[in-house]
């Protein structure tokens, strides 16, 4: 996937996790909650972006990393709305999904960036 796309698809999904939120119930646990997955969400295609300008490899690697925990912590709160009975399961699996495929793509990239450096 090239830089555009995957650019894309990170500012797809940040906009999924804010009209996701609009639907929640609202309560004290929910709004924390609905911060933390907007908060997260919305940083990975930022974080994604800032990756894009590193000035080097290992700038690259460790911009690539924050993109990595940042998308595992939107899948941790995404999870946590539905354990906690926050959210319903089918209306957060497509969002889950589209962070997992991003997050898995992270990870090879970082693999492939580490082992080009090597």
């Amino acid at each position: 996937m090239d830089e555009k796309m995957f650019k894309a698809r990170t500012k797809k999904l940040a906009v999924a996790i804010i009209k996701q939120v609009d639907n929640l119930p609202n309560s004290r646990a929910t709004d924390i909650i609905a911060r933390q997955v907007i908060r997260s969400g919305t940083s990975i295609g930022a974080n994604y972006r800032a990756a894009c300008r590193a000035k080097s490899t290992p700038d690259m690697i460790n911009k690539m990393k924050i993109v990595e925990e940042e998308a595992d912590e939107t899948e941790y709160w995404l999870e946590i709305l539905v354990e906690a009975g926050l959210a319903p399961q089918e209306q957060i699996t497509a969002i889950h999904k589209e962070t997992d495929e991003i997050l898995a793509m992270t990870v090879a990239s970082i693999k492939t960036l580490r082992n080009r450096r090597s």
